[in-house]
């Protein structure tokens, strides 16, 4: 919650059209929160960001595993 209030003055001098963006991308990283306290850093926003990149890097993956999948089928007609 502190990284958070510390880049509440980034997310003003963003777009509204981008807040809701950024809130987002910031709570994904609540989602591995046990991962970042155990990924003791001297700067806090490491884990942070980690754990935004490995959510990302997830869905990505499964982006790509789908596409392949599909670009497996066959052509029916």
């Amino acid at each position: 919650m502190q990284e958070e209030t510390e880049w509440k003055v980034f997310r003003n001098a963003l777009d509204k059209s981008d807040r809701k963006e950024f809130d987002e991308m910031f709570a994904t990283s609540r989602l591995y929160i046990s991962a970042c306290s155990y990924a003791t850093k001297p700067v806090r926003i490491q884990p942070i960001f980690m754990a935004i990149l490995f959510h990302h890097y997830k869905q990505l993956a499964e982006v790509s595993k789908r596409m392949e999948a599909i670009s497996n089928e066959p052509i029916s007609r």
